[in-house]
């Protein structure tokens, strides 16, 4: 196993470890997740770099990187959802955008050999899929996302009163995160959607007007 893989696959053992912390773990424990959190996003960002640096990038270690995203956000929202600190609609609208977008584009890399981000063309669909300040807004929000809430049992147990006094701050905080990043999600969605549909011949694109659904 090349080494960039070895750190994706590290990230997978830290998301299990926070599983646990959230699920199991009293409350002094569970402040460990912030720098665990840290830790994976961090390396989302190494195991990339690494690839490049040692010559290690190929198609495989490029999926098992989108792999892992997803298996990382879908299990800490689903998490968080049964903790009740996030809606249950959350993960399903991260499942259900993960499904089709990752389905359609793998289905494209497979026919055409496109790279994971490849088969978007456009340059408002590359702005929002691929171009590092999308990714890196996205990566940011989801982090903060996740982190927010997550350390809002700890400190609620080990300083009740000065949580009493923020609550209402940080609960909003939270959910303005939370549904920040269910938006972007969608957004980054679209172009993969739309692109694939329009190579299919489902949707014709008019300059200046909208998508004409052809008839299946």
């Amino acid at each position: 196993m090349t080494m960039a893989n070895l750190i994706t696959l590290t990230r997978f053992g830290i998301l299990f470890i926070i599983v646990a912390l959230v699920l199991e773990a009293p409350p002094a424990l569970q402040l460990l997740n912030l720098p665990l959190l840290l830790i994976i996003f961090i390396l989302d960002a190494v195991d990339g770099y690494v690839a490049r640096r040692r010559g290690e990038a190929t198609p495989f270690g490029s999926v098992f990187d989108v792999v892992a995203d997803r298996v990382i956000e879908n299990v800490l929202w689903i998490v968080l959802a049964y903790v009740g600190l996030a809606g249950i609609w959350v993960p399903i609208v991260f499942i259900t955008r993960g499904v089709v977008v990752d389905g359609l584009r793998y289905h494209d890399m497979s026919k055409r050999g496109e790279s994971v981000y490849g088969m978007v063309r456009s340059d408002w669909g590359r702005r929002l899929v691929a171009s590092r300040f999308m990714r890196g807004t996205y990566g940011t929000i989801k982090a903060l996302a996740f982190a927010v809430p997550l350390m809002i049992p700890p400190f609620a147990a080990l300083v009740p009163q000065l949580w009493a006094m923020g609550e209402p701050i940080v609960i909003a905080v939270a959910d303005v995160l939370v549904n920040c990043a269910v938006v972007l999600c969608l957004l980054r969605g679209a172009p993969v959607v739309i692109e694939y549909l329009t190579a299919e011949g489902v949707l014709r694109l008019r300059p200046g007007s909208a998508p004409i659904v052809k008839q299946m």
